[in-house]
């Protein structure tokens, strides 16, 4: 497969002013955490919430017209879902979408408002795709590929464009590897214009086989456990799409599980935006020094905002747990009027503050005239949960912190 700087230039000239040309933020903060300038490329604040917008808009565009009347058919782990149905409802075609079965419901239900025909299939991506081929064929669809096409590629591509245009000092650009269709454009556009750039792929650890294979040199399948980069989880690496990793990345890293949750956390409370776990992965890897540079000035393509809300919950939740803000804690009281309000005022003492009380009085374990107090404390730090457990150790209360 080949594409060029031409390719992407021209898919450029298709999308300008339909797909949104996204802003670039430098940001202090991440930047002296690492200690290089860090400049955020916004793909999350793309049409449909994600960069694939741009590929598919381009193929859409590339159709004849007997093909259009036929309808088209993907198969995605959400964004390129939703990109295909977006486009194809503005450009009146049909559009049917196979996404696995553990697809975030955000994706699922936003890709059926763009009018197209979903179904769940599968555990993985690798086995949605298999069935939107069976589909292909039965109902005489045409197959838009989310990584491995020409025009797919050039249309993300043009990422590489702006960067470039927005940032011409940049020395490194990470992006998130999935497939690898938009790390393959973004690479063949910012290599053909400033070769001395280097780009850095990342994967999530648990569904490392486009790293595996970047390494190996050969396409590899992995048996993927479940990760919050989903949209990046692909079972095995493409052998066409490995070719051009090969030829324009520099290199692949991984991150884990806690990594993408504390970058997506940040990315909340320091740059006020939402970013989706696939998206997060490659300020993940800065963060963790997964890259070990300094003094640099690095692009990070935040690919992807759309992250489901529970999910969403989940992380905020463990990112508070972590960082001592939150912290659930049982503590076994005399089981008599007035137990309950002497804890709280120990508790109040401490200013913090009481967010969730549970009763639990049928433990196989408790000793008779006693119950469970299970509590949920929003606190200022590890420093301060400690003086609050260590104060009511002293005062003759059994406490164990929760996990």
């Amino acid at each position: 497969m080949n594409i060029t700087l031409q390719d992407i230039k021209e898919a450029r000239e298709l999308i300008k002013g339909i797909a949104l040309y996204t802003p670039i933020k430098k940001t202090g903060h991440f930047s002296a955490m690492v200690g290089n300038n860090i400049y955020l490329k916004m793909e999350n604040m793309q049409h449909t919430g994600a960069f694939k917008y741009r590929g598919a808009r381009v193929k859409l565009l590339s159709l004849t017209e007997d093909e259009k009347k036929r309808g088209v058919i993907t198969a995605s782990a959400g964004n390129h879902a939703q990109g295909v149905a977006s486009n194809a409802q503005q450009l009146g075609i049909k559009a049917t979408i196979v996404m696995p079965e553990g697809t975030p419901l955000v994706k699922v239900t936003a890709t059926k408002g763009y009018g197209a025909e979903v179904i769940l299939f599968g555990d993985s991506f690798h086995e949605a795709f298999g069935h939107a081929m069976e589909l292909k064929e039965k109902r005489d669809l045409v197959f838009i590929h989310p990584f491995e096409d020409p025009k797919i590629i050039a249309g993300q591509g043009t990422i590489g464009l702006e960067l470039l245009e927005q940032a011409p000092e940049l020395d490194l650009v990470v992006v998130p590897v999935g497939g690898g269709g938009v790390i393959s454009g973004i690479a063949i556009a910012l290599k053909s214009l400033k070769p001395s750039i280097q780009v850095i792929g990342v994967q999530a650890s648990n569904s490392p086989s486009v790293y595996r294979s970047f390494r190996s040199g050969k396409a590899e399948m992995v048996e993927a456990k479940a990760t919050i980069a989903e949209g990046i989880a692909v079972k095995q690496a493409s052998p066409v799409m490995l070719e051009i990793l090969k030829k324009y990345v520099d290199d692949i890293v991984l991150v884990e599980e806690a990594e993408i949750a504390s970058a997506i956390l940040l990315l909340m409370e320091r740059s006020k935006v939402v970013v989706e776990g696939a998206g997060a992965s490659s300020l993940a890897a800065v963060l963790y020094n997964k890259i070990p540079v300094k003094n640099k000035n690095i692009g990070v393509v935040l690919t992807g905002g759309n992250i489901d809300v529970n999910m969403l919950s989940r992380i905020i939740e463990s990112g508070l747990a972590k960082s001592g803000r939150l912290v659930r804690m049982s503590v076994f009281v005399i089981d008599k009027p007035g137990a309950l309000q002497r804890l709280t005022t120990i508790i109040a003492g401490h200013k913090a503050n009481i967010l969730q009380v549970i009763h639990n009085r049928l433990s196989s374990e408790m000793p008779l005239g006693e119950t469970e107090i299970n509590l949920t404390l929003e606190t200022r730090g590890q420093d301060h949960i400690e003086s609050i457990i260590s104060d009511l150790n002293a005062q003759g209360y059994k406490v164990t912190k929760q996990k």
